[in-house]
């Protein structure tokens, strides 16, 4: 019998190539929608208006939740930070009440979070026992991560910290229509340290996380730390384009709004990911520019 494996989230980026490569190898996929089921594979559920039936998860070998508001939609407004917040507490919430009903018969636990959890911290080597940042995005990750762990001592939670996805439809999104026409540049002082990571490393990630029952935090980003410069220049020497004109950092604060240039963009952070090497974990894109010459 192949093994099941449930997701949330498997619409986006991150939960699409997931569903994908788990079934290009015969595991089962169940997957969690919010709307009515177009094939057997889905299950509705509402997050927030009743509970998940607990049987929805019984058998399976772990459940991914990885859904939630996207941080690339700006400007964070303060009735979208809160779906930000909302989006990922009662998700979250939900699935960990359901896992945890299911006592010793209950599947691994492998929730997302971000590395945002810490915060800014300039000249920190950051790992998975460093505390908490005092951003809006850590607080937030702070909270994202309790809910997770309401899933109990009986079975395994893993905590995500994902960085930013270097691909067409994550963090480099916007950096390409700047590249294209010409306009990039250093984002604030271009010299802060941006964790990274390539979608094939974070599908193959999380993959290595279930099959190795990994528990705890889990830094999800490349093995190589790059600047935003570092990054910036990546794209517009793959592209042929130049990278010159800066964004002052008080103008992406006015544009954007303090918490999202604070949280995505000016943040430092130089966050190594131990607890995936530490547990035999091989990068396939260990450099930035690797990452960014795949991508494109």
């Amino acid at each position: 019998m192949p093994q099941r494996i449930v997701i949330s989230g498997a619409s986006g980026l991150i939960g699409t190539a997931l569903a994908s490569s788990l079934r290009s190898d015969g595991v089962e996929v169940t997957t969690l929608v919010r709307r009515p089921p177009r094939d057997p594979s889905e299950v509705q559920w509402m997050p927030g208006e009743r509970e998940l039936d607990p049987d929805v998860l019984a058998g399976a070998v772990a459940v991914v939740a990885l859904g939630g508001a996207s941080v690339g939609r700006l400007p964070w407004t303060r009735r979208y930070r809160r779906e930000l917040v909302e989006s990922r507490l009662t998700g979250t919430r939900t699935l960990a009440t359901a896992v945890r009903t299911l006592r010793d018969d209950a599947p691994a636990f492998v929730s997302a979070s971000a590395v945002g959890y810490y915060g800014s911290a300039p000249g920190e080597v950051l790992t998975e026992a460093s505390l908490a940042g005092d951003t809006f995005l850590a607080q937030l990750c702070v909270r994202w991560e309790q809910e997770a762990l309401r899933a109990g001592e009986q079975t395994t939670v893993a905590l995500l910290r994902t960085a930013p996805i270097i691909h067409r439809k994550g963090v480099l999104k916007p950096l390409i229509q700047l590249t294209r026409f010409g306009v990039a540049g250093p984002i604030g002082p271009g010299t802060q340290i941006w964790p990274w990571i390539s979608l094939d490393d974070e599908v193959r990630g999380i993959r290595h996380v279930i099959d190795q029952r990994l528990e705890g935090p889990v830094n999800f980003t490349g093995p190589t730390r790059a600047s935003a410069n570092d990054i910036g220049r990546a794209l517009a020497k793959k592209m042929s384009r130049p990278f010159w004109i800066p964004a002052p950092a008080w103008a992406l604060r006015l544009a954007l709004s303090r918490s999202a240039a604070d949280s995505l963009l000016l943040s430092d952070a130089d966050v190594r990911p131990g607890a995936l090497e530490g547990s035999g974990f091989e990068f396939r894109h260990t450099t930035a520019q690797q990452a960014v010459d795949a991508a494109l």
